[in-house]
């Protein structure tokens, strides 16, 4: 009886121990993968600062960032490098599929990451920024702060000795030519430095990726320290990471991924929608829509169709504003260019507020954006364009408004003036004019049948007067 109840007590022992022993990371442990395809932009930036989100609150083991990019909006890459250094789960940033590319914002996101892969056929690089308004950073030979060197004689053209110059040579680097151009650089640079610094990656490359827009293949990458890892697929990525050490928060943490489950998370309704009007060329467009549409329908009420369509168009495109970088400066020059051109239908300034308009028009929308990026500008055809047509449609409109204004009412009590009647035969104060009795006024008696022209109204008695008087003053 002892030894039964002592084997019971050994069995409850060990099924409590197996009940209470933690489960392998390698059979419960979860990574999600995030894939940012296309410019990085708003949608972009809340897509993965979600899905950090939901990793930290699903105790995930890691997150995977699948990038393919060819840049984006710099505010926006921010906020993710800002996320990703504050997220308790690590991250490794993977450049794939083959053929994939990490260009400008993807680079600088690549570097934050706690593990940076790349798959086959794939690069990176060129960092260099642009100017508020997307406009390329103009270079010019940089100025040589050393002691000139002395002259050199021009080479003979014919001599056998002269020598091409070799196409890998380098190059010296182009610098920005203005101060702004040199502070966004020069800012960059730092930027992209302390985060190779922080990653223990290659800051030289980082800063040349920056100031030459410097870009490298897979293998090059590898070799020159700029990324950790090599991997065609996931499954060999988790393979390749597992075990490696990462510091979260200023703590070491090794790598338990090996046969965990990858879930793919996918963009929400609201995220597919934010990237689809989230473009500044798309949003440009929704707003000219909505000011059109608004303007048809005061002009022309009760057409439904065009107020509609223009207020639908006008929130979206507001929606956009709202997590855009706009500048409120060129929104409001834009919209006085169109009521110039508006106005000077109505107003006879001999084309000054038409043109006037035109420029602020064109003014306003180069200066609506305040950054723009890879796949983020908005092309100087589609704004000029836009102006010109801009100018005929509300010119135009405006003035067959005008017009119809000018012409002579057809409908109404002021349709009677003007109007010949004759005087009823049984009743000389009274006339028949579109079908009614109306009671007239005259200088002199009126004789039945008499042909009489209505000249004004007051209340309801007419003014009228005799055709043959009228006859009488032109001879």
């Amino acid at each position: 009886m002892r030894i039964l109840t002592a084997l019971a007590l050994l069995f409850s022992l060990l099924g409590f121990g197996l009940a209470a022993s933690p489960p392998s990371p390698s059979a419960t442990g979860l990574v999600l993968l995030l894939e940012a395809q296309g410019p990085i932009g708003p949608a972009s930036r809340d897509f993965i600062l979600r899905g950090l989100e939901q990793a930290r609150t699903r105790n995930a083991t890691a997150v995977i960032l699948k990038l393919d990019t060819p840049g984006g909006l710099d505010s926006s890459m921010r906020d993710i490098i800002q996320a990703i250094l504050a997220s308790p789960v690590p991250v490794i940033g993977y450049i794939a599929p083959e053929g994939a590319r990490a260009a400008s914002a993807g680079t600088y996101i690549l570097y934050a990451a706690h593990i940076a892969a790349m798959a086959p056929a794939t690069n990176l690089g060129a960092a260099t920024p642009v100017q508020i308004g997307g406009l390329p950073l103009p270079s010019q030979p940089p100025k040589d702060e050393r002691a000139p060197e002395p002259a050199k004689e021009p080479a003979d053209k014919e001599s056998p000795n002269q020598e091409e110059p070799s196409a890998t040579a380098p190059k010296t680097p182009a610098k920005p030519a203005s101060d702004m151009d040199r502070k966004l650089v020069n800012d960059a640079r730092a930027y992209i430095r302390a985060l190779a610094q922080l990653r223990g990656r290659n800051v030289e490359w980082a800063e040349r990726a920056v100031t030459d827009a410097a870009s490298l293949s897979a293998q090059d990458a590898l070799q020159q320290n700029v990324i950790d890892l090599i991997a065609t697929d996931i499954p060999d990525l988790l393979k390749q990471i597992e075990g490696r050490v990462v510091t979260i928060a200023g703590v070491q943490r090794a790598l338990a991924v090996e046969g965990s489950t990858v879930e793919t998370l996918v963009p929400d309704l609201r995220n597919r929608l934010l990237a689809t009007i989230a473009h500044p060329m798309v949003a440009y467009i929704l707003m000219l829509i909505g000011i059109y549409g608004l303007f048809f329908e005061l002009s022309n009420p009760g057409a439904a169709i065009p107020g509609v369509l223009g207020a639908v168009c006008l929130l979206l495109a507001l929606f956009a504003f709202q997590v855009l970088p706009v500048n409120y400066a060129g929104l409001a020059l834009l919209l006085l260019g169109l009521a110039f051109m508006i106005a000077e239908a109505f107003v006879p300034s001999f084309g000054v507020l038409g043109l006037g308009g035109a420029a602020a028009f064109v003014a306003g929308s180069l200066l609506l954006w305040d950054e723009t990026g890879p796949g983020y500008d908005v092309p100087l055809g589609l704004i000029i364009g836009f102006a010109l047509a801009s100018v005929v449609v509300l010119v135009g409109l405006a003035t067959l408004m005008a017009r119809q204004r000018r012409q002579r009412v057809i409908g109404g009590a002021e349709k009677l003036l003007g109007t010949i009647a004759e005087v009823m035969p049984n009743d000389a104060d009274r006339i028949w004019i579109h079908g009614e009795s109306w009671r007239v006024h005259a200088d002199r008696p009126l004789h039945p049948g008499e042909p009489v022209r209505v000249v004004g109204r007051d209340g309801l008695t007419l003014f009228v007067q005799p055709l043959d008087s009228e006859k009488g003053e032109n001879s």
